[in-house]
């Protein structure tokens, strides 16, 4: 469908962009209606088994096909790049719909928590006067930034774990289905996107320098390896102290979460198996059970027998529904080394300077948590109540603070308490910055995961450096709906200065930006929409 045809829905021509906006060849039509909701719409026709393609073929009848991209063919950078040139060109021309469209338009990502965080960089790196706010459709695994923002249709069920408890100790499990493909769920999540109310979310800007060594095993990762959040820095400064030190430095942003340890070595086996058979990924139950399966044969489930300091075995029994698939664990795998092992850690406060995190020895996963939604729709930071509030100055998870909840977990075993009501857990600190300096020779890797896209780190052997520091820059803007479970500091969206930075910033040049695209400027004798 290239152009709005009266046979078809009424209510589909508010979200209809007419070719000629996107074709610059193609001469200006005069139109008479506005859509009161232009939409583009992206769509990771991988994610979702089968979903993804047959998602693409639905948008398209409904919708101009040429507001629709499947991101497997074409970079959203770039196509929002020629998306807005083209717009500001209509309009320096006197095109009023052209105008119209630039000060209404709505982008839609169809995919898993990596394709949004994919999306979300670029929105943030063009830089552009008015950025469109985002609506993001869960076709994904975990899909927490859907699930935070109300996307997700949520099923709940019953667990007990113990089949003598009274039916008061059940606990509650929210389970999430993908969203329909056919015409009318289409339409029904489009009339959602209409009615989506803006909401302003911290961005975080992360930060990898690693030492390049002259001999040793802490080899540059290769960017074909790095996930779609994290981009090769090349400063072109220089007189860089980077430059002068020898440092490789990568840099990425992240909307929901960065974490480090067991989750994100159980998601990295998860992907392998992914990248190895995509054929047993088609649906979302299936790749559920596969990563609990993974997390047991990473004991990821088992690590309390073995750590002096963790539970007594009668404890960890008491979750008896699991015992059958722990049965299944190969006794040969290597058990993850704790936190304290791996990295010394440093934080900056709302206010203040740098100071030291204490990370109990027991912990071998650490979360800096944005969104209050992690590993499929659970809130690892909870609810502090008054006392601890006061005592430990914490406060409950918002999104527009511009503070990271650093949460730790020992093992599956703990994170269990998350599915209890009030469960949480353990809360190591609320921040504005966060360091990790890794150990020389305390393990040769460390996995990591950003929004749900985990890697294998190389770590330093002798005496190189590897340091991942996180850093607050700017808001987005994220369409949410009436089931929205994240919370703003504000009744109403943010508006502080999107191109506010931290002012005391030693590597300036490198946190400008996420790396996801060049600043989009439209030259032709305009002045440009946006600074550098």
């Amino acid at each position: 469908m290239d152009d709005y045809s009266s046979e078809k829905d009424e209510i589909l021509k508010e979200f209809f962009i007419p070719s000629y906006v996107f074709t610059a060849e193609l001469p200006i039509k005069h139109l008479s209606h506005v859509p009161a909701c232009p939409v583009v719409v992206f769509i990771n026709t991988k994610s979702g088994g089968q979903l993804g393609g047959d998602l693409l073929v639905t948008f398209h009848k409904v919708l101009n096909k040429l507001q629709v991209f499947d991101l497997q063919s074409e970079a959203p950078d770039k196509v929002l790049h020629q998306i807005y040139g083209n717009l500001e060109k209509l309009k320096a021309k006197g095109d009023h719909l052209a105008a119209e469209i630039l000060n209404r338009l709505r982008l839609i990502v169809a995919g898993g928590d990596g394709t949004a965080n994919w999306l979300l960089g670029v929105i943030c790196d063009l830089k552009l006067a008015r950025p469109p706010p985002l609506a993001t459709m869960p076709l994904g695994t975990g899909n927490n930034i859907p699930f935070s923002f109300g996307w997700v249709v949520s099923v709940s069920f019953g667990l007990q774990l113990n089949l003598a408890s009274p039916p008061s100790a059940v606990m509650h499990y929210y389970g999430k289905k993908n969203p329909g493909t056919d015409y009318q769920s289409v339409k029904s999540f489009l009339e959602l996107v209409m009615k989506g109310r803006e909401m302003m979310i911290d961005s975080w800007h992360i930060i990898m320098k690693k030492q390049v060594p002259k001999e040793g095993s802490c080899d540059p990762i290769s960017p074909l390896e790095l996930p779609h959040a994290m981009h090769v820095f090349r400063c072109v400064s220089q007189t860089s102290s980077l430059n002068m030190q020898g440092y490789q430095t990568f840099r990425g942003g992240f909307w929901n979460y960065f974490s480090i340890g067991m989750d994100a070595q159980v998601s990295f086996a998860f992907h392998a198996e992914r990248k190895k058979n995509p054929e047993k990924f088609k649906n979302q139950l299936a790749n559920q059970m596969t990563y609990l399966k993974l997390g047991c044969t990473q004991r990821w489930f088992c690590t309390s027998l073995f750590h002096p300091s963790s539970s007594t075995i009668t404890e960890v029994v008491a979750v008896g529904i699991f015992i059958a698939i722990l049965s299944v664990i190969s006794i040969n795998l290597n058990i993850t080394l704790n936190i304290a092992q791996l990295a010394t850690m440093k934080i900056i406060r709302k206010t203040g300077n740098w100071e030291k995190l204490h990370v109990p020895r027991s912990i071998r996963s650490i979360v800096c948590l944005n969104l209050p939604s992690f590993s499929g729709g659970l809130n690892p930071w909870g609810t502090p109540d008054k006392k601890k509030q006061q005592d430990r100055e914490l406060t409950p998870p918002f999104v527009d603070d511009g503070l990271l909840e650093i949460v730790g977990f020992k093992d599956a075993w703990h994170g269990l308490v998350l599915l209890a009501p009030g469960g949480h857990g353990t809360r190591l600190a609320q921040a504005h910055r966060v360091q990790f300096k890794f150990h020389k020779g305390a393990a040769d890797h460390a996995y990591m995961r950003v929004d749900g896209e985990p890697w294998k780190q190389p770590l330093p052997q002798n005496k190189d450096k590897v340091i991942v520091e996180i850093s607050h820059l700017r808001q987005v803007c994220i369409l949410t709906t009436g089931n929205c479970v994240a919370k703003s500091i504000h009744d109403i969206p943010r508006n502080e200065d999107s191109s506010s930075e931290d002012s005391n910033n030693s590597y300036s040049e490198e946190r400008r930006k996420f790396g996801s695209a060049e600043t989009f400027r439209y030259h032709d004798d305009i002045d440009s929409v946006s600074s550098a």
